[in-house]
């Protein structure tokens, strides 16, 4: 197998950016550019949907095994 090479980032640019202006033509390739990133609030959500969930004695007993009594104070 050949070792890949990459194209330095000016041209990749260049060349993507030509690419879509060809197959997409000018005002949806400008459309296609200026689309907003998506926030990552999904994920952040689900975490903290799954943290209100948690019960931690029993999180913190499948990740790192019974908790031994003189760490929780009892």
């Amino acid at each position: 197998m050949k070792p890949s090479i990459f194209t330095d980032e000016e041209q990749l640019i260049t060349k993507a950016i030509e690419v879509l202006m060809k197959e997409l033509g000018p005002v949806e390739a400008s459309r296609f550019l200026s689309l907003p990133k998506k926030k990552r609030t999904e994920s952040v959500k689900r975490h903290r949907q799954w943290q209100a969930q948690l019960q931690e004695e029993e999180f913190f007993d499948r990740v790192f095994g019974t908790r031994s009594r003189r760490s929780t104070g009892a």
